[in-house]
């Protein structure tokens, strides 16, 4: 999981990759912030998305604003009433992940690209509200949490919390501040895991 606030550089960190490297799913449908031309999907919708999981020929794949998938499920459900509603979004979001843990090839990597939220001093991923967070704690299904940090030149993962954040990364993986350069990411977890290195996929 990739969190930051709008601008701190999550959809940025992909610029590094090149087509056919990386498969990403773009829940707001908004342009990437760089030049090259990445394929891209867009769609908020769960089943397609998984779809394209399972059956993507790549060994990495991002889902760009994924908070927005829960966000939009609740605008279309806002005239539900009662507590189930709430209850289904956080299904439906732990389903997708998963759907990667355990449908997935070992050595295929997603990143979920997150918006945070900042909540008794603490910086998060964002949901809908107390009520999802008391269903699902986002994090707690990441073995991996970065977060963005920019002074609006400079960008940059935080790999490790202070306390104030829900950053986590195994030990000895990544140095407490890295460059956000997620394809560089991607090739640091799966040398510390020894998964098979991602090679760009032929036209």
């Amino acid at each position: 999981m990739i969190l930051g606030e709008s601008g701190s550089g999550k959809s940025a960190s992909l610029r590094n990759f090149e087509p056919g490297e990386i498969g990403i799913f773009n829940v707001a449908g908004k342009p990437l912030p760089f030049k090259k031309k990445l394929p891209s999907k867009n769609t908020d919708e769960y089943a397609k998305i998984m779809s394209g999981l399972l059956g993507g020929k790549c060994k990495s794949f991002a889902i760009d604003d994924s908070q927005y998938l829960m966000c939009f499920e609740m605008f279309s459900k806002s005239a539900e009433v009662g507590y189930q509603k709430f209850t289904d979004m956080a299904l439906h979001f732990y389903n997708l992940v998963q759907l990667v843990i355990k449908k997935l090839p070992d050595d295929v990597i997603v990143y979920f690209l997150h918006h945070v939220d900042v909540v008794d001093g603490r910086i998060k991923a964002k949901t809908i509200g107390k009520m999802l967070d008391e269903k699902l704690t986002l994090e707690g299904l990441f073995s991996i949490v970065l977060l963005c940090q920019t002074d609006g030149r400079n960008h940059q993962f935080i790999t490790q919390s202070d306390g104030t954040t829900t950053a986590k990364s195994p030990m000895e993986m990544f140095e407490p501040v890295i460059e956000n350069d997620l394809k560089a990411v991607d090739g640091i977890i799966r040398e510390y895991y020894g998964l098979e290195k991602a090679v760009k996929e032929k036209e």
